[in-house]
């Protein structure tokens, strides 16, 4: 801290300014990635976003069964080995985007649904470093099924407790 009297217009009187550092919060950033162009963008904003900042991208691929329920175990077993070689791909593909660009990023797979594990990811996140800003980061979908029905960035717009970026 640097205390530096400073000269006052009225006689007598003097002021100090406390020159304090200030600890800017880190930010860490939950990028929903499937290998898509809208996830991308996302992907390529959150590298913008983090630029001059400390903190940390996490790259979160969300394997989705629909109608799981209704499935068989060995269709079910199938499926996850599927979702392996998908996620091996997907981090193979984050790698390339980032490399030489960002290095401070980690790869999740999660299985679920996609808006509620993206904000699973950032919860977990945001308790793990309370003092932190934590966000989520997702393409918006140019489908016309999802601008009827809605999209996983709709559904993170309505309901995340966090800052979402919905990239176009």
């Amino acid at each position: 801290m640097c205390h530096q009297p400073v000269p006052s217009p009225a006689a007598g009187l003097g002021l100090t300014f406390v020159n304090a550092e200030t600890i800017s919060p880190k930010l860490y950033l939950v990028v929903g990635y499937d290998g898509s162009a809208p996830a991308t963008r996302a992907l390529d904003a959150a590298v913008r976003l983090l630029t001059g900042r400390e903190g940390r991208i996490d790259v979160v691929y969300v394997a989705h069964i629909p109608g799981v329920d209704m499935m068989s175990a060995d269709a079910v077993a199938e499926e996850r080995v599927t979702f392996d070689d998908i996620e091996k791909d997907l981090r193979a593909a984050a790698a390339d985007q980032l490399s030489g660009r960002e290095d401070r990023w980690q790869f999740e797979r999660r299985e679920g649904l996609i808006a509620d594990q993206l904000l699973a990811a950032a919860k977990d996140l945001h308790a793990a470093h309370p003092d932190d800003t934590v966000s989520v980061v997702v393409g918006s979908s140019s489908q016309a099924l999802h601008r009827m029905l809605g999209s996983a960035a709709v559904s993170l717009a309505r309901h995340s407790p966090v800052p979402v970026v919905i990239v176009p």
